[in-house]
């Protein structure tokens, strides 16, 4: 290529580099990006024009970015700063209209807490519970009313209060997924949680002790709250405003936001359960002190997340806000070829479930309900006989055996056995269309269907045994399992040929395929927790509030309602398992054959390089 034409055919996108050069804000794996362009051009030239002044014009480019990549590089120090200084006032600032619809659902809910309370003087008994309430009036009786405080000692309370107030705060973020509605539920609950413990001792008389006893710590619980309500009302916007984005896209994007606003507020959680645990019970301190006290937390809160950010809007933020670059769907590919560790292979089987959730839902949602539907009405017992859910259900994990087992249902195992089958059908023909297999190589459509059958009722069998070694062999055998049947469901060879096929890849891999399956379910079990509880809590509240039957039919209600949850929830982990170790048999692939290692040696020599770029025959043609 003649110089003139080299020139011609670059020069746009040099004056494009100049261009961000010259920018106040510059993107680092942008600039990246750039740097790697120039120097392949500066290579090109070093080789073909040694001695031009295009060589020099692109080596003073390159210096140029790299200069820009490691002058602007902040110190981990640095970015800790920044975020509290910058880059979190500047998250606030641009979710200002989440953090005022937050202020105001709490603060309306407060007052309807407290109206509720003055219409209906039994509103606080339903609220904070009748066992709160008589031994709030006994206190009151001996003279004591905020006794409550100091029935346990300081370290013991500070920590069980600061952990209380980080799983509220969380399971208030989290409930945003529901498009904000599971934040904003939330923050009417604790508002009028709040009003009507207020009002409770207005009506008594004492509205200046309690209101001095509650708010010391309550001004920055209370505050952490709310902004985690805005937190999760941020994140909830993805999904109700996708803009210009995907909705996955712009969830992804507003999740990031909102967790990073998360990190913000913990500073808040560890104050307010140090006050609780060590100051609130001092009751017997002046009310000036107590008061004074009350009104700085509320001015640091105020000044940091109101004033601060408003303020740094008018004289310019320092930078932007720094989102993780979304490249579009039809960029992310899972790649077949590689060896990958673990975590690689956990993040390829979230992004398989993210390309194939519009696939995978709707059956899942009408197999989990034909699971519920079948198992109680043929049970011939009332629901909560069927499963049993403690009132704890922070801690379901306990709960997964009932599901397989005949114990109190013979068609549990049976329903469980369909619903694994229908999922282990979706997850592997999703993978095997990413991979793009020809028509030719695949099994027929009831083929597949049987060795997914197969493979599922092995599972099934494994989980029916309920046991104490039942743990041992979900774990040890799972990877197996699963592995065998993808295996079988994906090559030629039968079900009995896939056997040995299996032994061979797992030959001395077996360990590296159980640190797999421990990280997935670690995950996996850490997830149906969080998800189960928000999904109980939300939909719990949302039937409270439409229907209104007696207490034992609204129990019965709810067992039906979790057991649904809780089988839904379940077919998404076991996708997440049945689609790792899926992935892992390509790792496991390339290993035991290393099939692409010999495809590019054999292709040694096909193509002559010099210094990275082809030759393109330029010397034989005399360029």
């Amino acid at each position: 290529m003649r110089e003139t034409s080299f020139i011609e055919q670059n020069q746009p996108k040099w004056e494009e580099l100049e261009r961000v050069l010259e920018s106040p804000y510059k993107n680092p794996d942008h600039l990246n990006e750039l740097f790697i362009q120039v120097t392949d051009d500066l290579s090109y030239s070093r080789t073909f024009y040694p001695n031009r002044s295009v060589r020099v014009y692109l080596n003073g480019l390159a210096q140029r970015i790299f200069l820009s990549i490691y002058r602007n590089r902040k110190s981990q120090r640095h970015r800790l700063i920044t975020f509290w200084t910058d880059e979190l006032p500047h998250l606030v600032y641009e979710s200002r209209q989440a953090f005022r619809l937050s202020f105001f659902v709490f603060a309306l809910s407060m007052a309807i807490g407290m109206l509720s309370c003055a219409m209906d003087p039994d509103f606080a008994s339903v609220i904070l519970g009748d066992d709160y309430v008589q031994m709030t009036e006994e206190n009151i009786r001996s003279g004591d009313p905020m006794r409550v405080y100091k029935q346990r000692g300081e370290f013991g309370m500070t920590l069980g209060i600061t952990v209380n107030n980080i799983y509220v705060s969380f399971l208030t973020f989290v409930l945003g997924v529901f498009f904000s509605i599971g934040s904003i539920a939330l923050l009417l609950y604790n508002g009028v949680m709040v009003g009507a413990f207020q009002y409770f001792f207005i009506e008594r008389g004492l509205f200046w002790e309690s209101a001095l006893t509650l708010w010391m710590h309550g001004a920055l619980e209370i505050s952490a709250i709310v902004i985690a309500g805005a937190a999760g009302i941020t994140m909830g916007q993805g999904l109700l405003f996708p803009g210009t984005y995907t909705r996955m896209q712009a969830f992804q994007r507003s999740a990031r936001r909102g967790i990073k606003i998360m990190v913000g507020i913990a500073p808040l959680f560890m104050v307010a359960g140090f006050i609780e645990g060590y100051l609130t019970r001092h009751t017997d301190l002046p009310d000036v002190a107590r008061g004074f006290f009350i009104v700085v937390c509320l001015l640091v809160v105020l000044v940091y997340f109101v004033w601060y950010p408003w303020m740094k809007s008018r004289i310019g933020f320092d930078a932007p806000i720094r989102d993780a670059r979304i490249p579009p769907d039809d960029l992310l590919h899972l790649n077949f070829t590689q060896i990958k560790p673990s975590g690689e292979i956990l993040a390829d089987a979230i992004l398989l479930l993210k390309k194939r959730f519009g696939k995978l839902l709707p059956p899942i949602l009408v197999a989990a309900l034909l699971y519920t539907f079948v198992v109680f009405i043929f049970a011939g017992k009332p629901p909560d006989e069927v499963f049993t859910f403690p009132s704890d259900i922070f801690f379901p994990v306990t709960l997964m055996g009932q599901f397989f087992s005949a114990s109190n249902s013979a068609l549990a195992p049976v329903m469980a056995w369909f619903i694994l089958t229908l999922v282990t059908v979706g997850v592997f023909d999703g993978l095997l269309k990413e991979e793009k297999i020809a028509a030719s190589d695949k099994k027929n459509w009831w083929q597949s269907i049987f060795i997914c059958a197969l493979g599922a009722a092995l599972l099934e069998g494994i989980l029916f045994t309920q046991n104490g070694y039942t743990v041992i062999l979900v774990w040890g055998l799972f990877p197996v399992i699963m592995l065998w049947t993808y295996i079988a469901f994906r090559e030629k060879g039968g079900i009995i040929a896939s056997i040995p096929r299996l032994f061979r890849l797992l030959s001395g891999q077996y360990f590296r395929t159980l640190g797999l399956i421990s990280l997935m379910l670690v995950l996996g079990l850490l997830m149906l927790t969080l998800l189960n509880t928000g999904l109980g809590w939300f939909f719990f509240s949302l039937l409270s509030w439409v229907l209104n039957f007696e207490q034992s039919t609204m129990d019965q209600i709810g067992v039906v309602a979790l057991a649904y949850i809780y089988i839904f929830l379940m077919m998404w982990m076991a996708a997440l398992l049945f689609a790792g170790m899926a992935l892992q048999y390509y790792t496991l692939l390339e290993i035991a054959e290393a099939r692409t290692l010999k495809a590019r040696i054999e292709s040694l020599g096909a193509n002559k390089r010099l210094r990275g770029m082809e030759r393109e025959s330029i010397l034989s043609k005399g360029i």
